[in-house]
């Protein structure tokens, strides 16, 4: 007679498939790279297709808005206007205050350089890995290395790029470090991601080191990636034990990692790269001579 429970695949010879496949897939992760932006390229529309369901909820509720509160929103971006209007006209004063003090310290201007406001598409599951999707890829010139900031301040870098969408690498990912300055008296230090979306970590700070609580950190330009003088995070702590070599430093990142929605992706200023390469050339020319 045929049994009536027939015996399945053992659990040994399950568990060594596995660990055959995970192997595998550990020596062939870097050859699988090509393939998974590709199919990465492919799954880009889907993105789009996902999302709009909740575009058209947004779109729905902007539709049904009252009268009401439309006139209060008005009213209150009219009051915003006015008290940004006054700030503006201050700014503008200190800007040409600025030009006149470069002008005379010879430094060059840095115009502004292309920006483009892009939107969240995804933000990571895993817990030990922090980055979100954005819906502008190599079509839009995203390419990898990318600053990305939000209106508080420097949020990432973009690691990966497909066709329509890019995936930015937060400020709070282990894997993400950042050359940063202290406004108050220009010390230089790296800020690392320590995993916690509200929290940076300072690693190999003198005790010497003249730093405090409240430290405002912007980006120092080191290493070309990210541009001078965006505002990075504030430092929250400093602990400095007689046992310990170096300093104990915090500080909480200025961008709201955990609500971003828009952010902006920005593009080196190319008139500023013409002059660095006509300076290495004119030194390179000059060492030639001697």
């Amino acid at each position: 007679m045929k049994p009536i429970f027939a015996r399945g695949i053992s659990n040994q010879f399950r568990l060594t498939l596995a660990i055959l496949l995970s192997v595998l897939l550990l020596l062939t992760n870097d050859k699988l790279e090509p393939a998974r932006k590709s199919v990465s390229s492919l799954l880009s529309p889907l993105q789009y297709v996902a999302n709009i369901p909740g575009a058209m909820l947004d779109w729905s509720a902007e539709s049904f808005a009252t009268r009401d509160m439309l006139a209060k929103q008005n009213k209150a971006l009219l009051n915003q206007q006015l008290l940004m209007s006054e700030r503006l006209q201050r700014f503008e004063h200190l800007r040409q205050e600025n030009d006149r003090l470069r002008a005379l310290l010879g430094s060059p201007v840095h115009m502004d350089a292309k920006k483009v406001v892009a939107e969240v598409m995804e933000v990571a599951s895993d817990p030990y890995r922090h980055y979100v999707v954005l819906n502008h890829g190599e079509r839009s010139g995203v390419f990898v290395g990318q600053p990305v900031v939000d209106a508080q301040g420097v949020v990432g870098q973009v690691v990966e790029v497909s066709a329509l969408t890019s995936r930015v690498l937060l400020l709070s990912d282990p894997a993400h470090a950042i050359p940063v300055r202290v406004t108050r008296n220009d010390v230089r230090m790296i800020a690392n991601g320590t995993g916690v979306l509200d929290e940076l970590e300072l690693r190999h700070v003198a005790k010497s080191t003249d730093i405090r609580v409240g430290d405002l950190l912007v980006s120092s330009g080191l290493g070309n990636r990210f541009p001078e003088g965006y505002p990075v995070a504030r430092v929250m702590s400093v602990v400095k034990d007689d046992g310990q070599n170096y300093a104990t430093v915090s500080a909480q990142p200025l961008a709201a990692l955990d609500r971003i929605r828009y952010l902006l992706l920005l593009w080196p200023d190319v008139q500023e790269e013409v002059e660095e390469m006509d300076d290495s050339v004119s030194a390179d020319t000059q060492e030639a001579s001697q």
